[in-house]
């Protein structure tokens, strides 16, 4: 059974059709990636699924519960973690004290305000075991908004992972890296394959293609190709929609 599916899902703006009739289904402890052209509705699909937006038809159907219309926090709660293609961090805080804002969400614990967080032990050694995880230990105290850019996107999904999610969304998050931090992200998707399901939104073919269990393609708002990446790489529709020559 799929963890999360779409049924004839649609989204208009007006007389765009941003998502039409997006039938898809999403497999537990895989890596998908949603590809398309710039207006394919990669995004969009991303927010109906995490509640950022309702849908004007469909269905969203995750772990046989129907989510469309619930509010992102509601979906958070439920297992659905979001990054986005701009960061959204605290940038004064230290990378670990991020992080622990995030799992502090989880612990239904109450507050004394004269208190030193640090009493709050779980919740820092959850926090800190994420901070490890996503490689930026060595940068636990440091403000992340003097991170770089590569490390800033390693941080935003170290606070989704610090949600406990099931699925995960990764909108572009080799989004203006250099060739060094897109291997680094590279390297860490591929660690969290059988941890959790991924869903990545990408432009970077090298690492569609490293990462990818399945492949989905959008072109102005449908799903033209879905299937194992060297399939839908040989898929003339994709190459004349969108991969061309890339490809080759």
């Amino acid at each position: 059974m799929a963890l999360l599916k779409t049924v004839d899902l649609c989204r208009d703006f007006g007389s765009i059709k941003a998502v039409h009739d997006v039938s898809i289904e999403i497999e537990e402890g895989k890596v998908f990636s949603i590809i398309g052209p710039n207006g394919a509705g990669k995004t969009t699909l991303f927010n109906l699924i995490s509640g950022h937006l309702e849908p004007s038809s469909g269905k969203v159907v995750f772990r046989s519960r129907t989510i469309q219309g619930l509010k992102p926090f509601q979906t958070s709660h439920l297992g659905i973690a979001r990054s986005f293609q701009l960061n959204n961090l605290f940038p004064a805080l230290g990378v670990t004290e991020n992080v622990r804002l995030a799992v502090q969400s989880r612990y239904p614990v109450r507050y004394n305000l004269i208190s030193h967080c640090k009493k709050y032990s779980k919740i820092y050694e959850k926090a800190e075991a994420i901070v490890s995880q996503i490689g930026l230990a060595e940068f636990s105290e440091t403000p992340a908004k003097a991170l770089s850019h590569g490390d800033k996107r390693l941080l935003e999904i170290g606070i989704a992972l610090a949600t406990d999610p099931v699925l995960l969304l990764l909108d572009e998050p080799t989004s203006g890296m250099a060739p060094e931090e897109t291997a680094r992200m590279i390297d860490f998707i591929q660690k969290l394959k059988g941890q959790l399901t991924v869903v990545v939104i990408e432009h970077k073919m090298t690492v569609v293609m490293s990462v990818s269990d399945q492949l989905i393609v959008m072109h102005q708002g449908e799903v033209i190709a879905n299937g194992k990446p060297l399939e839908v790489r040989e898929n003339p529709e994709v190459k004349r929609a969108y991969l061309g020559e890339e490809l080759q």
